[in-house]
C-alpha cells in the first residue's frame, strides 16, 4: 500500500532552518532559525556554502532536540548528492543519502519516520537543502552567462532545513502519523524552465491517492502544502485534482509561492530542495507552535531530470512525497 500509517506516531522533537539573504527578504523571513547574508557562507565556492548550510541545519536541529541521533537521512540536488554527504563527513553520524529531487525533504521524513515507527532506531534526523548558484550551474547555465530567465521559471531557494524525530512519545505532541509514497508521473513536459508543469501531475496523483487511502478530503486538514510548484504548478494541481474529484480550497498553499514576494522578481516563485525544507522547519512549525495548525499535509514535489537526460531530449518525470504532521493527545 502506498500510504503508510505510523501506529507508533514518531514525534517531532526539534527543527532548524537556515536561509539566504534573498529568502530572508521575503514574507517568511522572520520564521527562519538563522539567516546567512553571504552567499558563500564564508567558503570559497557556492558548493562549499551549500554543504555548510546542511551542517548548520542538522547541527542546529540536534542542539534544539538535545539528543544524539542514531542516523541522518538527507539529500540535495547536486550530482551524487555531494552537498549532504560531504557535510556528513564532518558531522560524523551514521548517514543514509536519499534523493527525490525537490521532494527530498518529504522523502527523508518518510524514511526517517518509517525507521522510528518500526523500532529500528530511537532518534533520526531528516534534512534537505539547496543553493541558487549551484543549481543554476548544474541544471541550466553558469550565472556568468547572464542569460534571460523565461517567465515560467522559478528561483532556487538558498537554504536547508532539518527535523529530528523520536520514538519517545513523552517528548512531544507533534507527530508524523501517516505518509504517502510518490509515483513517477510523466506528462511529457520537456521545458527545463517550467518545473511547475512537470511536477503538478505527480502532486495530483499523490494527493488523490492519499485522500482515497485515508478516507479523508482536503477540508479535513488545517493546511495542505505542496513543495515548490510555483504559480503555474499550483493552478495546474488545482485543476488536475478537481478532475479527480477533489477541490482544493483556501487551506492549500504552495511553499514556492509563499517564500518570495511578487516584487522580488522571481517569476513563478521558489523551487529547490531548500524551498519546502525551510518553509516546513520555519513557517509551518511556527503555525503548530502558535496553535493555528493541528493537522497538516506536507507534500514536497520533485522533477526527476538531469542535464544529460534533457540534452538527450527526454521528458521530465515528476514525483511527490507526502507526510501528515499532526498534534496528538497521547
Amino acid at each position: 500500500m502506498s500510504t503508510l500509517i505510523f501506529k507508533n506516531r514518531p514525534r517531532i522533537i526539534g527543527w532548524y532552518s537556515v536561509a539566504g539573504k534573498k529568502e530572508s527578504e521575503g514574507p517568511l523571513g522572520t520564521t527562519f532559525s538563522r539567516v546567512v547574508k553571504d552567499e558563500y557562507f564564508g567558503e570559497k565556492t557556492h558548493e562549499g556554502a551549500e554543504r555548510k548550510l546542511f551542517e548548520t541545519a542538522i547541527q542546529g536541529a540536534i542542539q534544539v532536540a538535545k539528543v544524539q541521533p542514531d542516523i541522518v537521512f538527507a539529500g540535495d540536488l547536486l550530482n551524487q548528492i555531494v552537498s549532504s554527504s560531504f557535510a556528513m563527513r564532518d558531522i560524523g553520524l551514521p548517514y543514509a543519502g536519499v534523493y527525490g529531487a525537490c521532494s527530498t525533504m518529504a522523502l527523508s521524513l518518510l524514511v526517517a519516520a518509517t525507521f522510528v515507527d518500526a523500532g529500528v532506531v530511537q532518534t533520526t534526523v531528516a534534512a534537505a537543502g539547496s543553493h541558487f548558484a549551484t543549481a543554476e550551474r548544474q541544471y541550466r547555465t553558469p550565472l556568468e552567462f547572464g542569460n534571460q530567465r523565461p517567465p515560467c521559471s522559478q528561483w532556487t531557494v538558498t537554504g536547508a532545513g532539518a527535523t529530528v524525530l523520536s520514538a519517545d512519545s513523552k517528548k512531544s505532541r507533534l507527530a508524523i502519523t501517516a505518509g504517502t509514497i510518490g509515483r513517477v508521473v510523466d506528462y511529457g513536459v520537456k521545458d527545463v524552465n517550467n518545473m511547475g508543469a512537470a511536477m503538478a501531475p505527480a502532486a495530483a496523483d499523490t494527493l488523490a491517492r492519499h485522500f482515497k487511502n485515508t478516507n479523508t478530503k482536503p477540508a479535513d486538514y488545517d493546511a495542505i502544502f505542496s513543495g515548490d510548484l510555483g504559480q503555474i504548478g499550483e493552478e495546474a494541481l488545482r485543476d488536475l485534482l478537481k478532475d479527480k474529484g477533489y477541490e482544493l480550497g483556501e487551506n492549500y498553499h504552495d511553499c514556492g509561492k509563499l517564500i518570495y514576494s511578487v516584487d522580488q522578481k522571481v517569476d513563478m516563485g521558489g523551487s529547490g530542495c531548500g524551498c519546502s525544507a525551510v518553509t516546513l522547519n520555519g513557517y509551518i512549525m511556527d503555525k503548530f507552535q502558535s496553535g493555528e495548525y493541528h493537522k497538516v499535509i506536507f507534500m514536497a514535489t520533485g522533477a526527476l531530470l538531469s542535464p544529460t537526460t534533457c540534452f538527450q531530449g527526454e521528458s521530465i518525470p515528476g514525483i511527490a512525497n507526502a507526510v501528515v504532521i499532526e498534534e496528538v493527545t497521547e
